[in-house]
């Protein structure tokens, strides 16, 4: 990795001001915990001419009980999500997904609105600037061909983020703040299909917290595989939230994360509503991740293995959650 390119740095003591200042300059990015950025800016991916550090900004870091359910600002880091009780007891995916993001020093500083937003990836754009340069480029930055689809028109790098399945099953809504005002949309709706363009926000958009409902009865969790077990983004992630009704599957939410260009939510699982979740039922899960899930060759491992692999994880994660469910009726 090279050095760190020239920037200017501003550190905003509100939302208001850190929109404003995307708002002023185009080309800005906002920096949280900087896991994801910082190596980025030193392979050269990333030269922005201003870093907005929201690192002052003021109840950034907020976590908020109540009737309602959860509030969680965008700052609060995944060690805490990952450590606090009241998460693991009620929103179990959330905690789940947070324990399996990285490693402990990357959890203790990396943020929850860091991690929904992560920039997408791909083995042809996470390299250092000489071996971009050799290859040309991708469509993603500085060339005009995807390596991984090279007669396709879009750019197919992943999104990896493992905090945004866990909490989409969860029902999460997503808070934003511009000069325009704030707005809350379901938080599937902040993506694109799209790798070079993955966030679906205004450019002075800020995201400032997460909503959660109260919990649901029945159970949650997730699970995803990797290369490394114990510090890697997914090849695979699948978030589930289900409730059981004697015996019987009464609801049924699965998101994926890793195989394709925003986190997918599968459709089609109303189908399994009203039975056990028997072999029948784990085989018509598995056809359903199979048929969904588009996973590119944007990892080292092959397409068709990251496929295989999801539909595994949803499987097991939904007979799981099953047998936890039972077990707590």
């Amino acid at each position: 990795m090279e050095r760190l390119p020239e920037f200017r740095l501003a550190r905003p003591a509100s939302y208001a001001e850190a929109a404003a200042l995307l708002a002023g300059e185009p080309a800005a990015r906002l920096v949280a915990g900087g896991t994801d950025l910082v190596p980025n800016l030193r392979r050269g991916i990333e030269r922005p001419p201003l870093l907005v550090d929201l690192g002052a900004v003021a109840g950034r870091a907020e976590m908020d009980f109540d009737a309602a359910g959860l509030r969680l600002g965008a700052g609060v880091t995944l060690a805490r999500l990952a450590a606090d009780a009241r998460i693991a007891a009620g929103w179990t995916a959330l905690a789940e997904a947070a324990r399996s993001a990285a490693g402990p020093g990357h959890r203790s500083v990396a943020t929850l609105g860091g991690n929904l937003c992560l920039d997408t990836r791909c083995v042809f754009y996470n390299q250092s600037e000489w071996w971009r340069q050799a290859n040309g480029g991708c469509l993603k930055r500085g060339g005009d061909t995807c390596h991984v689809a090279p007669q396709g028109q879009r750019c197919h790098a992943a999104f990896s983020g493992d905090l945004a399945p866990a909490l989409i099953v969860l029902g999460a809504e997503a808070e934003l703040l511009s000069a325009r005002g704030t707005r809350r949309l379901p938080l599937a709706d902040c993506y694109r299909d799209d790798g070079a363009a993955a966030l679906a926000f205004e450019r002075d958009e800020v995201l400032t917290a997460v909503r959660l409902p109260p919990p649901a009865p029945g159970a949650s969790g997730y699970r995803k595989a990797r290369v490394r077990g114990s510090m890697d983004f997914p090849l695979a992630g699948v978030a589930c939230a289900l409730a059981l009704r004697d015996g019987a599957l009464a609801a049924l939410q699965l998101a994926l994360t890793g195989t394709q260009s925003r986190p997918l939510r599968l459709a089609g699982t109303e189908a399994l509503l009203g039975a056990p979740f028997d072999e029948g039922a784990r085989a018509a899960l598995g056809k359903l991740v199979q048929k969904q899930v588009s996973p590119m060759r944007t990892t080292a491992t092959p397409s068709n293995y990251r496929r295989l692999v999801a539909a595994v994880q949803a499987q097991r994660l939904v007979a799981e959650l099953c047998a936890a469910a039972q077990a707590g009726a």
